[in-house]
């Protein structure tokens, strides 16, 4: 898989988005990818995990109501591979397009976009803002919650963790552990 790389597409991204917010997101499941490429034994594709975690929500700040529709033509219009696109494309599913996620990576994607943010507000509940000490069993109970985290569909992490064929609580260990990985000082 040819990918642009890392700096490339941090350009691309800031070519669309300018809040911190989603430059935050956008750096957080890039760091998740790449550690998910790591652990599931994809070594050689971790730049592409990476650029794709990247890259996923590059059309929703500025195309909320065209989320993973007009991410095709921002994408090809930056030199992105098609493989690249679908794979951006893929994590909304059934939400705002109909690109399955086929590929590990692409599930993978499709099951932790939502979850790192309901993770990462679940830390900033903690003393220490942070995931480092974050226990699977806190986020299991906000997950509980319904509006505790309310944007960040439930519906979707718990399908996500089917397509992987995990359960709930080892999709979040692990994706706990992958934002650990990459885990920046608020």
């Amino acid at each position: 898989m040819k990918t642009i790389s890392r700096d490339e597409a941090w350009k691309l991204l800031i070519k669309y988005n300018k809040e911190s917010f989603h430059l935050r997101h956008a750096e957080t499941v890039e760091g998740v990818m790449r550690w998910f490429a790591l652990d599931q034994g994809f070594d050689d594709d971790v730049d592409y995990w990476g650029v794709v975690g990247l890259l996923h929500d590059i059309d929703f700040e500025l195309y909320p109501d065209q989320h993973c529709r007009k991410a095709p033509e921002l994408l090809r219009d930056g030199g992105v591979g098609e493989d690249v696109i679908r794979s951006v494309v893929s994590h909304g599913y059934e939400l705002t397009v109909d690109v399955k996620p086929e590929h590990w990576m692409e599930r993978i994607l499709y099951a932790v976009d939502e979850l790192t943010g309901l993770i990462w507000a679940a830390a900033l509940m903690r003393p220490s803002k942070s995931v480092s000490d974050l226990e699977v069993k806190s986020v299991r109970k906000k997950f509980k919650t319904a509006t505790f985290a309310a944007g960040c569909s439930r519906a979707v992490i718990l399908k996500g963790a089917d397509m992987l064929d995990w359960d709930l609580e080892q999709l979040i260990e692990k994706t706990i552990l992958a934002m650990r990985s990459c885990e920046k000082p608020a």
